[in-house]
């Protein structure tokens, strides 16, 4: 038996011949290296050498739940200029709908597929999967990310909280929103993976008066979002959160002056705007993107400086 020099190489004169060496030192080699080791990644990196890839999702197709209202509709604009394939899908406006469809195509040249209705529906839900295997055959475009915006305020008094009201915010803000995901994650986990990107609110994150009945559902959401990134091998999910925005379900409160005085006070520098959302989103959609099951809110260090 072969005797061993301190660092575990084998003394000299042990082996009979230098093929012999060769062979044992690389299969040593071979297990102390991790078989997921990438040699030509780690030279690149000695070198400095990285990979900031450009219009990484352009030529794939993403789903926009809610992507006509003030936020969605930002995120839509940024997605388009990369070059994605959209679908788009709105509750009952229309004609704003058709307004966004036709200034995207206009500034982008992209061209967005409507899809209407309640996400409560399973016929709807059914409506955006359709759409995306159409897009995979007209335009050889595949499903790899979704963004789901829920959209309803719920904003009931304290006082006239009755079940009723509880049961249509969780329908609108959890349940339909939830079941899409489900079924839109499925499919990209039958097929090349993906990315989700849950729609919460701050109110999600922190307790603020007034808000049981939106924000409930809106943080049930937030957890199931981490069951889901659980679940799932190859789809990641996220929650982005955002605070008080000049636009959406937040714009009437802002341009109310319900949030002046944390403007004022100096716990957040500005409102919130729609571009702040969509690059949030657009991170977590990245193809190539190491995070799943996080929150990232998006308030301006509202929730945290709130008492300032």
């Amino acid at each position: 038996m072969p005797r061993f020099r301190r660092g575990g190489l084998p003394a000299a004169g042990e082996f009979a011949d230098a093929a012999h060496l060769r062979t044992t030192l690389q299969a040593r080699s071979r297990k102390m290296t991790s078989p997921h080791w990438d040699e030509t990644r780690a030279a690149r990196y000695h070198r400095f050498r990285y990979d900031f890839r450009e219009r990484a999702l352009a030529g794939r197709t993403v789903i926009v739940a809610g992507g006509t209202g003030g936020l969605g509709a930002a995120v839509v604009a940024l997605l388009a200029r990369e070059g994605v394939d959209l679908i788009v899908g709105y509750h009952a406006k229309r004609e704003r709908a058709e307004s966004l469809r036709d200034a995207i195509e206009e500034q982008f040249g992209r061209k967005i597929v409507l899809v209407k209705g309640d996400l409560s529906d399973p016929e709807v839900r059914r409506d955006y999967l359709d759409a995306a295997k159409q897009l995979a055959v007209e335009r050889r475009t595949i499903l790899t990310g979704a963004a789901i915006f829920p959209g309803d305020p719920a904003r009931v008094a304290f006082e006239a909280l009755d079940q009723q009201a509880i049961e249509a915010s969780l329908a609108t803000n959890y349940v339909g929103p939830l079941l899409l995901a489900k079924e839109i994650g499925e499919a990209m986990e039958r097929g090349e993976g993906g990315s989700m990107v849950l729609l919460a609110s701050m109110q999600a994150v922190a307790a603020f008066p007034s808000s049981l009945n939106y924000a409930a559902p809106k943080a049930a959401l937030v957890h199931a979002a981490r069951i889901l990134a659980q679940q799932w091998s190859r789809v990641r999910v996220n929650v982005v959160a955002p605070g008080a925005t000049v636009v959406g379900m937040g714009g009437a409160s802002v341009q109310a002056g319900k949030y002046d005085r944390y403007v004022e006070s100096g716990a957040i520098p500005r409102f919130g705007r729609p571009e702040d959302v969509a690059r949030a989103v657009r991170f977590f959609l990245e193809p190539d993107n190491y995070t799943t099951g996080q929150v990232l809110v998006v308030d301006g260090g509202l929730t945290l400086r709130r008492d300032k």
